[in-house]
């Protein structure tokens, strides 16, 4: 998946957390709930070189190359993510469930694209949710409309805790 698919699946995922504590979206602890979603969602993909991720975090994906790190691999794995769970452990609990739920949101949609993950890594088997005929292919127009659809979602959730008052 795109690195555009990711952010928005990171800010469904942040927009969920968000509903889930009860909190209000007009707030300044929203937005930067929604901001760490949206960075948190391609994080992963800092393991592939030339990705938005690998050259904002340029020393970190440097050093998994160094490592021999492929893509999908480590970055990708329940292992990585439960380290990422204690690490973030500082962070208020807001942020803590966003970042996670966000980071999560990552694999999770890359289970349905055709080359899958390494989820039990350091196992070499991956892990893919759909058969290659129904797999969504990066960059794809399939992807294109399951972007849209996460976006749909992100001005739906919104928009549905905010309510609208009865005109009648």
């Amino acid at each position: 998946m795109l690195q555009k698919t990711h952010s928005a699946a990171g800010l469904v995922a942040a927009e969920l957390v968000i509903v889930y504590h009860g909190g209000s979206f007009w707030s300044w602890e929203a937005a930067g709930a929604l901001l760490l979603g949206c960075l948190a969602g391609p994080l992963a993909d800092v393991d592939k070189q030339g990705s938005t991720m690998a050259k904002l975090l340029f020393p970190v994906s440097a050093l998994l190359r160094l490592l021999n790190v492929r893509h999908r691999t480590m970055t990708h794995s329940i292992v990585f993510i439960l380290t990422l769970m204690v690490l973030s452990l500082p962070l208020s609990p807001l942020y803590h469930a966003v970042f996670i739920a966000a980071y999560l949101s990552h694999p999770l949609i890359d289970l349905f694209n055709e080359q899958g993950v390494h989820l039990f890594w350091p196992l070499k088997a991956r892990v893919r949710l759909l058969p290659k005929f129904l797999a969504v292919d990066t960059g794809s127009t399939s992807e294109t409309v399951f972007r849209w659809m996460l976006l749909a979602v992100g001005i739906w959730l919104p928009v549905s805790a905010i309510g609208f008052p009865r005109l009648f």
